[in-house]
């Protein structure tokens, strides 16, 4: 009997460790919907021009970091939501006029989420049309905010408009 009881108990643990990496999943699953919802109202938000909407998503210890020449006003690392909002948004504002816009992709995974897309844009310095190039963004949410939004373009289309002479 005894040996009948831990074999029973033995095939329970078991059941229970498969089912375990299930649940998680399940859980994660969860997480990374609720990611993408908040990363995808965060662009929304940023394409459109909705600062009150933009500033409710972020984390106060915001972080948005551009790739690219470092040479352009608006690539780097822009460090608190009062400096995204007071410093990069209006370096970017006055430097890029974004003439067509297309997200083709988006996937999360946790606290991640990604869209990927195309886009061309005038650079206001130098009247020049970057033309069309691909973008992708890589964005960090936690508790409904997102934390940091990590851009990646076509920085040397982007830098080739910006530098070009009238």
């Amino acid at each position: 009997m005894f040996k009948k009881n831990r074999l029973i108990a033995l095939a329970t643990l078991l059941a229970l460790f498969q089912l375990t990496p299930a649940l998680a999943d399940n859980t994660k699953a969860v997480d990374s919907a609720k990611t993408l919802e908040t990363a995808q109202a965060f662009l929304w938000a940023a394409g459109s021009g909705d600062m009150d909407k933009l500033q409710a998503l972020m984390a106060d210890d915001f972080v948005w970091h551009n790739e690219g020449d470092s040479n352009i006003p608006w690539i780097g690392n822009w460090e608190s939501k009062e400096t995204v909002l007071k410093t990069f948004l209006p370096r970017f504002g006055a430097g890029l006029k974004v003439t067509s816009w297309s997200t083709d992709y988006s996937f999360a995974n946790g606290d991640q989420a990604v869209f990927m897309g195309s886009m061309s844009a005038i650079a206001n310095k130098s009247g020049v049309d970057t033309g069309k190039f691909s973008w992708a963004v890589r964005v960090h949410v936690e508790n409904d905010k997102v934390k940091s939004w990590n851009w990646f373009e076509d920085s040397y289309a982007v830098s080739k408009a910006y530098h070009a002479k009238k």
